[in-house]
């Protein structure tokens, strides 16, 4: 056992037994407040059921954006805080965070005054078709929200010709498309597990550790299980954050406390390989409605293409999966928007679905829901333990978010913030080199420091940012005693690096290398063999014996072919 490892804090969390805070849930804003504490030097516990960042946060469709859509409700104060985020995470988390141009196609000239002024008004009307004069108005103003720490270009309208002339495949009916510019996140769940390493770095009292779960409440002390070991451990915390997402309801009822807080709507996406259309976007993102007045999308992303997304409101957020009804859902609005375009389930690699956290409605659809973040306050029974229930927010706001929480929990401990998180970098985001000249600087020195070659060092800097230092100097061949080699199956790993993430990243179990420390099973390069391969390293270093290896592998191919359409063969992926 390693220090600072989930052992470790679950020892010394026996020993113990109070905290300051704990938070329950860590996905984006679960972590993003475990940082956000632990910077101030508040001794917290952050806890999941399962691994960080797998549930909605590993699901999203990957966008950093301010919500142009919202405009259209009326809701400019979301829009203004997701433009102001937007810009902070391009400059605080630049190795994940990128700038992504988007292509937004126009079908008509004064389409949608009348029912974009009613849903501004709050009246619900069905808006499929978003005019250039509607589209211009909303850019003008999407701008202008934007403009604080603005680092990317305003938006331009383009007429239908050379509208065609620059994406072929699109819709021949349009008659221009506007052009203005998002984010995307490249590696989401990455980036949550650097919040969560962060927060650790940032305070000895702090600990963290996924598969821990409520198990039951007696008075002040909340008894948490090992979900590994099955061993319980008694807390008594002075402040309790739900950050649940989808299970808030669910982690509640475990803490004596009823309420109906989420309405949660599944969103599922598709990654899809199609060459021609790769080519054309050029890296841009198509941002359209559908006939049925869903706003849609598609962009290049891992050497493919993402395609989303559905709304569905579900209830029970264990048994979500992206199903062929909804495939072929979404297959047929990006043929709307491509009638030439030749797609069908064959094209998709990956196939994944989330429940967005929303709060409780009434509504017919659940995408006249606000996307926007509260905070509802309950105490544990018969206590004055406050139990803080964070609903919404999506992963654009989740600094913000954990800014206003991190600054209500410290009133009610009574203490008072040390530093924002405002211009705070993250993880490999920290001197991180902004310009080609720098980073090919960067790359050169780090090759020639770590003994790597510079192909090798370009994608270590893609895959870690400057984190990538400590995993090259685990991976050196400078050093004698072990001589470091590319996994014999195929994809883009080393032997030691995958060692390396098993020994300081809380991996668990092998899915949690698969499909959230690695892009293995999203870029679509996971296979039998490397399922196999990569099982092998980690229960050397994870000391598993034959049983727990077989199991794990087996676990991890029924959630590729159960959640992910994937069936795994010993040298190509099948869906």
């Amino acid at each position: 056992m390693t220090e600072r490892s989930r052992e470790f804090f679950l020892d010394r969390l026996a020993q113990q037994r109070r905290v300051s805070v704990l938070i329950i849930g860590g996905g984006i804003n679960g972590a993003g407040l475990f940082r956000d504490l632990s910077l101030q030097h508040v001794d917290c516990l952050l806890i999941d059921k399962a691994d960080f960042a797998s549930g909605a946060s590993s699901a999203p469709s990957r966008l950093i954006h301010g919500g142009l859509k919202y405009l259209e409700t009326g809701e400019f104060g979301l829009v203004a805080e997701s433009t102001l985020e937007r810009n902070l995470l391009l400059k605080n988390a630049p190795h994940f965070v990128l700038p992504l141009e988007t292509v937004l196609p126009i079908h008509s000239y004064f389409g949608g005054i009348v029912a974009s002024t009613l849903r501004f008004f709050g009246v619900k009307s069905k808006l499929a078709d978003r005019g250039a004069i509607i589209s211009k108005i909303g850019l003008t103003i999407y701008d202008f929200l934007g403009r604080h720490h603005r680092t990317m270009p305003r938006h331009h309208v383009a007429l239908r010709r050379r509208s065609l002339q620059n994406l072929p495949l699109l819709d021949p009916a349009i008659k221009a498309t506007a052009t203005y510019f998002d984010a995307q996140v490249t590696q989401a769940e990455r980036l949550n597990y650097e919040l969560v390493a962060d927060g650790l770095a940032a305070c000895e009292e702090a600990a963290a550790a996924n598969y821990v779960t409520v198990d039951h409440v007696e008075g002040n002390t909340v008894w948490l299980r090992d979900l590994v070991s099955e061993r319980l451990l008694p807390v008594t915390p002075t402040v309790i954050v739900n950050a649940g997402g989808a299970w808030i309801d669910t982690v509640n009822q475990s803490l004596g406390i009823k309420r109906k807080y989420i309405g949660g709507a599944k969103g599922s996406h598709l990654i899809v390989t199609h060459r021609e259309l790769h080519a054309q976007l050029q890296g841009r993102m198509v941002y359209f409605g559908s006939k049925d007045g869903r706003i849609c999308l598609v962009y290049p992303f891992m050497d493919r293409l993402l395609v989303g997304s559905t709304d569905i409101r579900v209830s029970d957020p264990d048994q979500v999966r992206c199903e062929d009804s909804e495939v072929d859902y979404m297959l047929g609005v990006l043929r709307e928007i491509f009638p030439r375009l030749e797609l069908d389930a064959s094209n998709i690699t990956f196939r994944y679905s989330g429940v967005r956290p929303l709060p409780y409605s009434d509504a017919a659809n659940p995408g006249d829901v606000s996307r926007d973040h509260v905070v509802h306050v309950d105490h544990l029974p018969d206590t004055e333990i406050p139990v803080l229930s964070l609903v919404g927010g999506k992963w654009t706001t989740f600094r913000g978010f954990a800014e206003s929480v991190a600054d209500d929990t410290l009133k009610r401990l009574g203490r008072t913030r040390r530093v924002s998180t405002r211009d705070e970098a993250i993880g490999g985001g920290h001197d991180f080199p902004r310009t080609s000249a720098d980073r090919a600087a960067w790359i050169n020195e780090f090759s020639a420091r770590c003994g790597v070659p510079v192909e090798r060092a370009e994608t270590l800097l893609t895959r870690y940012g400057t984190s990538a230092s400590a995993i090259a100097a685990f991976c050196s061949p400078v050093h004698d005693r072990f001589h470091d080699k590319p996994l014999a199956s195929g994809p883009s790993y080393t032997a030691r690096e995958i060692q390396y993430l098993c020994e300081h990243e809380a991996v668990t179990h092998l899915a949690d290398l698969l499909f959230r420390r690695t892009t293995i099973a999203i870029s679509g390069q996971l296979t039998g063999a490397v399922l196999d391969e990569i099982a092998a390293i980690a229960a050397r270093v994870l000391g598993w014996d034959s049983t727990r290896m077989q199991r794990e592998i087996g676990s991890s191919r029924d959630i590729a072919r159960q959640r992910h359409g994937m069936v795994l063969r010993d040298t190509e992926l099948a869906h």
